[in-house]
């Protein structure tokens, strides 16, 4: 078994890289990613977490899997807003460069 020092170290490394994604990159899609990263970073350590709840009348505690579902849904609409922009956007300016998302104001 993995100990829980390690999945959250993971979880913080993963976060750590889609911060730096958004932060760096200019392109749009990859900043979604970037995005998508930190999503998949938080529900590994949401699991991790769930580990430690302790177990009640035998049962294990679904905590931590009631969360990641929850940042699914999130996640998924995220990506069908966030594309819906980015097709927008290159449609109107043949680019996907963040400085370019400012000139869709009317």
């Amino acid at each position: 078994m993995v100990p829980l020092e390690h999945v959250i170290g993971l979880s913080a490394i993963l976060f750590a890289i889609g911060i730096l994604g958004v932060v760096v990159r200019r392109n749009l899609i990859v900043i979604l990613m970037s995005i998508e990263l930190m999503l998949n970073a938080t529900n590994l350590a949401f699991v991790g977490f769930n580990r430690m709840w302790p177990v009640f009348g035998g049962e294990p505690s679904l905590d931590g899997q009631v969360f990641v579902l929850m940042v699914i849904t999130v996640a998924a609409a995220e990506v069908a807003v966030g594309l819906g922009i980015v097709i927008a956007l290159f449609r109107n300016r043949d680019s996907v460069d963040v400085e370019e998302a400012s000139l869709l104001k009317w």
